[in-house]
């Protein structure tokens, strides 16, 4: 009978060395510090791009608003004028039923902020602005003044 042993092959048994595992981990933290802040920002630009959305979709609804009563809702009256009938102030007179926006409420800006809203507006007919991510005016980056007359 013959030798059923494999030959020529030693099986290793062992493990990774302490090396490397060191190694590996070494180049998993490189990666993490290089690719990890990339997609930290994402939440912040989404938002930005969020604050945009909604200033353009108030101002649609302010146009409308106007196309039917002539007139942009007073800064006393405010964004809340899309959404129920004014009831200080010059009242409209062709206020459509159901408001301007599609929603019936006022967004709030992505940070929970509430939008400042002036008519006449320093920058136009009128203002919208979102103070950003800090809640405070000015700021740079993420806690930057996102206003209607700065949006493409």
């Amino acid at each position: 009978m013959k030798d059923k042993r494999v030959t020529g092959f030693i099986r290793s048994t062992q493990g990774f060395t302490l090396i490397e595992i060191m190694v590996v981990i070494i180049i998993i933290g490189i990666l993490a510090t290089i690719v990890v802040p990339r997609f930290m920002d994402k939440p912040d630009e989404a938002k930005v791009t969020k604050a945009h959305a909604q200033i353009q979709g108030l101002e649609t609804a302010l146009h409308l608003f106007k196309l039917h009563n002539g007139f942009y809702p007073s800064t006393e009256q405010g964004l809340q004028a899309l959404v129920e009938m004014p009831q200080t102030g010059k009242i409209p007179k062709k206020w459509q039923r159901g408001g301007y926006l599609e929603k019936r409420k006022v967004p709030g800006d992505p940070w929970n902020g509430e939008y400042i809203y002036l008519s006449p507006g320093v920058n136009g007919d009128f203002d919208i602005i979102s103070y950003g991510a800090d809640g405070v005016p000015g700021g740079e980056e993420f806690d930057a003044d996102i206003n209607n007359w700065d949006i493409e």
